[in-house]
């Protein structure tokens, strides 16, 4: 039986992310979608835009690179995460000594997680974005060294991915969607997409 979704939706919706996290929490809404081919994108922006609307500008960047490729019946979706601390983007982390920084930097404090969305098809374009508070709690050295030589976050934004071992003991609480933080506000993207 198809989802409310699926049976709405007129269009076979591509996802622009070979991210396996995207991927499994798009499968959560039941909906049939496929894999875009990989397009590699210039992932920089402008040096003065404020840092929560850097994610928007990047999905946006990201999908136009689909433009001359989609077909009429296709809805591409792509997206941007990052982590903001104090102004400052933590992107993914270049190396193991990296991520430890960040984690250091973290540690004890509030952070926001925000994430860009943009929906396009041939005749439509839309662009959100979804923020969310994570605290951590303080995070001893032996911690941050286990988790960064055990689990290798060097691909996450902000050097952690809240649904490992470091989101289970070094999370406090957050505020707004879990899953913005792993990588897709998947609440947001259905009621977007049932718009569209």
């Amino acid at each position: 039986m198809n989802s409310p979704l699926d049976n709405r939706l007129k269009h076979r919706i591509l996802l622009a992310s070979h991210s396996p996290r995207r991927r499994e929490l798009l499968e959560m809404l039941n909906l049939k979608f496929d894999i875009a081919d990989t397009i590699e994108v210039d992932e920089t922006y402008p040096r003065l835009l404020p840092p929560d609307e850097v994610p928007s500008y990047l999905s946006r960047k990201k999908s136009e690179a689909y433009a001359g490729i989609l077909k009429p019946e296709q809805l591409v979706v792509t997206a941007d995460t990052i982590v903001i601390l104090d102004n400052e983007i933590l992107g993914k982390p270049a190396s193991e000594d990296q991520a430890k920084t960040m984690l250091h930097k973290l540690s004890g404090r509030t952070h926001k997680v925000v994430t860009g969305v943009t929906l396009a098809t041939l005749e439509k374009t839309v662009t959100f974005s979804v923020s969310t508070a994570v605290e951590f709690a303080p995070l001893p050295d032996d911690v941050i060294d286990y988790y960064v030589t055990t689990f290798r976050p060097l691909d996450k934004a902000g050097a952690y991915g809240i649904q490992e071992w470091i989101g289970a003991v070094g999370i406090r609480g957050i505020h707004g969607s879990y899953y913005n933080v792993m990588g897709l506000p998947v609440h947001r993207l259905y009621n977007e997409l049932l718009k569209f």
